[in-house]
């Protein structure tokens, strides 16, 4: 049976594209297993290597006849150790570690790193975190051209490895002349999604949609929550993007691990606020890089952010570089449909308009969401050229599934983002027979319908310019 069907999670799954499944037979596999979303990181591999990639997931794409979203995420002024003299290097606590200037050291204690002006931007007393806070520094002394730190956490730490600053803030853009670059052949390509690494302001992600719209990109922008200053203007943050990523790796180094959960909680419900979806991030099913079952905690962790409101789960390495990449996604699609069924609907009174869409459509698509509720409907079909009324569908949080029927796959793809939407693609999309006609052969010849369902059509007369103002409920015969 081709995707989408009715028994698969209403949460959507994003899987990093890697090694370890970087052909397009492995891409099919997690297509089939449950992927809506495939993420390109930047931050690894050159442009010929993400042209692959790209490649390969359209091709998998084209072979499931499945109209899978691309998220291309930009590394953003993400710090990194160059080459370490000793690689592996053991960080002892009391041992004096200094950071110094150019792109090699001869000495063990000597580190380098990708950013030029990090001796710039350091100060006595200020924190630095290696390996996602592993290992911590404490600044001491600063010149010219070293700034001297005493490692205050052991550990081990290799080259290429990250280095936070928390508290520290810094001077360089949001984007640097690698990201623009890499943006602008994501507006090219026809890519759905860019995600912004280390946001700290709305001007960060206006920044990235003007450049966006200069080259004529309908992608859509999500915001990446990692560093405190993000955190302070969260609300203005949200408000300015298309949509948010959780990205707990980094944030749970700038500020106290302990807040994490805290500020999770809070980005996903300023983002239910706001109706924008939200991805969580990192970690998600870590053990299963080798595992091939996740821990007990892992399981509850994805479940907990299922239950807060999240629109999407992502998986970094278990899907890029881990042992098995295909149990990772279909465990956290066994994980997802187990924990939505005891989600619970919100009743009218909680399914208020927005200002996203037409206050038309939305009054429209929440009547009908309650009248599919009311007659026990076994099907929402949304007809939609842009996605906006699929994108008020899916804030309702109803159980009954939901085709967001299209005929653009730009717009198919983007619905991939959104909770409880199934994209499909049809030919026509308004209040016609031909309309209806289409999705019920679909239906049947997935064996989704039978006769008697109800299915509840939301549709627009034309009557009213840009608006759904149409509702039909149909009878299968």
């Amino acid at each position: 049976m081709s995707r989408p069907t009715l028994e698969e999670s209403c949460t959507k799954i994003v899987a990093t594209v890697g090694p370890a499944c970087g052909t397009v037979e492995k891409l099919v596999e997690l297509i089939e297993a449950g992927v809506d979303v495939f993420r390109i990181n930047t931050a690894h591999g050159s442009r010929s290597e993400h042209e692959a990639s790209l490649g390969n997931i359209r091709q998998a794409s084209k072979r499931c006849g499945f109209d899978v979203g691309v998220l291309l995420d930009l590394a953003g002024p993400k710090m990194r150790l160059g080459q370490l003299v000793t690689d592996p290097l053991v960080c002892e606590v009391g041992a004096t570690l200094s950071f110094i200037r150019g792109d090699s050291s001869t000495e063990a204690s000597e580190l380098t790193s990708t950013y030029a002006r990090l001796i710039d931007e350091l100060a006595p007393g200020d924190r630095v975190m290696l390996a996602d806070g592993l290992v911590a520094l404490k600044v001491e002394k600063v010149t010219a051209k070293r700034a001297e730190c005493r490692v205050t956490a052991g550990g081990i730490v290799r080259s290429r490895q990250g280095i936070n600053l928390p508290g520290v803030k810094l001077s360089v853009s949001a984007m640097r002349p690698k990201d623009v670059d890499n943006a602008i052949w994501a507006a090219q390509q026809g890519i759905d999604f860019i995600s912004l690494s280390f946001v700290r302001s709305p001007e960060d992600v206006q920044s990235l949609k003007n450049l966006l719209v200069s080259y004529e990109s309908n992608a859509m922008v999500i915001a990446k929550i990692e560093k405190p200053e993000a955190l302070d203007q969260l609300e203005a943050i949200v408000e300015a993007s298309d949509g948010v990523m959780v990205a707990r790796g980094d944030l749970g180094v700038e500020i106290d691990v302990a807040e994490t959960p805290v500020a999770q909680k809070r980005i996903i419900r300023v983002c239910k606020e706001k109706m924008k979806p939200v991805i969580v991030a990192t970690q998600m099913l870590e053990s299963m890089h080798t595992s091939s079952r996740p821990t007990r905690a892992e399981a509850s962790d994805v479940a907990n952010a299922i239950l807060d409101g999240a629109d999407a789960c992502m998986l970094s390495g278990e899907t890029a570089i881990g042992d098995h990449p295909v149990k990772a996604v279909e465990m956290m699609n066994r994980i997802m449909v187990c924990t939505e069924r005891e989600m619970l609907s919100h009743n009218i009174s909680e399914r208020i308009p927005n200002t996203r869409v037409h206050p038309i459509t939305t009054a429209v698509t929440i009547a009908a969401t309650n009248i599919a509720e009311a007659i026990r409907a076994k099907l929402i079909v949304i007809g939609t050229r842009s996605g906006g009324t699929a994108w008020v569908k899916s804030k309702s949080r109803s159980r009954i599934p939901t085709l967001g029927a299209s005929n653009s796959h730009d717009t198919l793809r983007r619905m991939n983002l959104l909770w409880g939407i199934k994209p499909v693609e049809a030919s026509h999309l308004d209040h016609t027979p031909e309309f209806i006609d289409e999705i019920c052969l679909w239906g049947r010849e997935n064996a989704h319908l039978q006769k008697g369902d109800q299915v509840v059509f939301v549709t627009g007369s034309g009557v009213v310019e840009k608006a759904h103002n149409v509702v039909i409920v149909h009878t299968v015969e």
